[in-house]
This record gives structure tokens, C-alpha cells and sequence, in this order.
């Protein structure tokens, strides 16, 4: 494995974790693969402490799993029954949380949300195959600040364990996937921008709709 560059973000802890999350999502690391702290220590050109507290950060986000006596490996690929049951739930509260959030999110908020729009509509335009875990990040924070913001913190915490965003983009790498994400994602932001409950809910009802269809194909396949 030869050296990587790690670009400058936050802090070298939170670099090892986005490139290992990329891997993970694009699949460079595929299900089942040990990942050793020592090598990716190596690998990265840090002390094993950021590494370690990433593999945590990916563990507890069901990413990476860790045996007793066998250290850490990439999580199996959730099962067709998962996904399909995550879609259930995401279709029963999410468009509600949108609604919600119609009525209550702070212009902050609101411009928190067009902030994470446009940024994810940036990496569209640029290597999406490297772009494509911090896409699923931004994704996730999208979905967590609309819920964060509905006022109902049982949907917020529900839906913030279910970790939905980084197993769906480990289903497939297309850039068809995130441009069309980026447009349904502009007509929720809109919606809500406008205090528009019931197009606000509508529009999320179609976002999950439409990435249901999306992703259907390639978890149906899955055990």
C-alpha cells in the first residue's frame, strides 16, 4: 500500500476518518477486510491515535466492526431485508420531520440547509468517486439538521441511528445517484425556506420514493 495525501480539514483525527469512510463507502475497503491500525497508521503517516478513534467513530456507525482477539474490519454489507426495512421507516417519519421543520426552523437553519445543498452539489461537479464519502456525510447531515429541527426529538433520535446514508451509498457509486439526490435535496430546502408544510413534506416523500427506486435494484440482491 503506498503512502496517501491526506487533504487539510478539521484536524488530522477527522482526515483519517473521511478518507477511511470514502474507502469504505466507495468500496475500496470491501466488506469483511481487516484493517489494521499499525498498517493504515503507515499507510496515512500518523501515530496509531487518530486511526484508532476513527475505526471507533466508523464502529459505532455500524462501518466497521471489531472482534475480540481479531481487531477491526469493514462491516458486512447489510442485508435486502435492512434496507428495505430502513426505507419503511425513513417513508413513515421523515416527511413528517419536513413538515415540521416547514414551521419552526430557524433562518440560521435554513441557511445551514442551503450551505449543505450547495456544497453537495459542488462534489457533483468535481471526482465523485473521491467525492463520494464526504457526499454521504453531507447527506446525512442534511437529513439529521431537518429532523434536529422538527422539534420532535424521538424522530431526530431515531433517525440518527440509523446510520441510513452511509450504508446506501456503499450500494452503489454512479454520478447519476448524487445529481439526482442534489435536486429533490433543493425542492425540500426550498419548501421549507418557504414555510410550505405540505410541500415540504411532499417533496421529502418523493425524495425517499425516488431513492428507494434508485437503490431497490442493488439490495434486492443482498441476503
Amino acid at each position: 500500500m503506498s503512502p496517501a495525501t491526506l487533504p487539510s480539514r478539521h484536524s488530522i483525527g477527522e482526515d483519517v476518518y473521511g478518507a477511511l469512510l470514502s474507502d469504505l463507502i466507495a468500496l475500496r475497503i470491501p466488506p469483511g477486510e481487516r484493517m489494521s491500525v499499525d498498517a493504515l497508521a503507515r499507510h496515512f503517516g500518523v501515530s496509531q491515535t487518530p486511526v484508532r478513534a476513527a475505526l471507533i467513530r466508523l464502529e459505532a456507525e455500524g462501518l466497521v466492526a471489531k472482534k475480540f482477539n481479531s481487531g477491526y474490519s469493514a462491516a458486512p454489507m447489510p442485508s435486502g431485508a435492512y434496507f428495505r426495512d430502513t426505507y419503511a421507516m425513513r417513508r413513515l417519519i421523515e416527511p413528517e420531520a419536513a413538515a415540521l421543520s416547514a414551521g419552526r426552523m430557524t433562518s440560521a437553519q435554513k441557511k445551514d440547509l442551503a450551505r449543505l445543498c450547495s456544497e453537495m452539489e459542488a462534489l457533483t461537479k468535481g471526482d465523485t468517486l473521491a467525492n463520494y464519502g464526504r457526499f454521504a456525510q453531507l447527506d446525512g447531515q442534511f437529513h439529521a439538521l431537518i429532523a434536529g429541527a422538527c422539534g420532535n426529538a424521538i424522530i431526530a433520535e431515531t433517525l440518527e441511528r440509523l446510520y441510513a446514508h452511509m450504508h446506501l451509498f456503499r450500494l452503489r457509486h454512479h454520478t447519476a445517484v448524487a445529481e439526482e439526490a442534489v435536486k429533490e435535496h433543493l425542492l425540500i430546502s426550498q419548501a421549507i425556506a418557504d414555510g410550505d408544510v405540505e410541500h415540504a413534506r411532499s417533496a421529502m416523500q418523493a425524495h425517499i420514493d425516488a431513492s428507494c427506486q434508485r437503490m431497490e435494484p442493488f439490495f434486492r440482491v443482498l441476503a
